[in-house]
């Protein structure tokens, strides 16, 4: 245990939080996404929602303000406009830390399979998946 850490984050989520630069993506997903099949390192957060997920990773990880939108959610397919719930959640946990774009759906796959690591929820809501660019620790 450590103190002011919360204890959503699990000892391989904390490594590879550090472990990640300046620049780098996570990808938090919904319990639907293919995350064995495209994660070259996953980590699973089984039980905990994309929200509690997204709200631990930015306790300890800033977002780039190096770029115009550091956060990304995928895109309802059939209807790019749409606002699911688990998007609305999200849209709201990124708030003032950045701005908060969308991508295609087979977008959003290339991109996370490109990502530091894929963090794998419980989701249940559909399109609960989040990419987020660290950005720089200052002191």
């Amino acid at each position: 245990m450590l103190i002011n850490i919360d204890p959503i984050l699990s000892p391989d989520l904390l490594h590879a939080l550090r472990a990640m630069g300046h620049g780098d993506e996570i990808a938090l997903v919904d319990a639907n996404f293919p995350g064995t099949s495209t994660a070259e390192r996953l980590i699973r957060l089984d039980g905990i929602s994309i929200g509690q997920a997204t709200q631990a990773v930015l306790s300890v990880m800033p977002l780039d303000d190096f770029v115009e939108v550091p956060a990304v959610t995928m895109e309802v397919v059939g209807n790019p406009d749409e606002v699911p719930p688990a998007v609305a959640e999200l849209r709201a946990i990124v708030g003032d830390k950045g701005a908060c774009g969308t991508v295609e759906r087979y977008g959003f796959y290339a991109r996370a399979k490109q990502c530091f690591a894929i963090v794998q929820t419980g989701e249940t809501r559909l399109y609960g998946n989040i990419i987020l660019k660290k950005g720089v620790v200052r002191s």
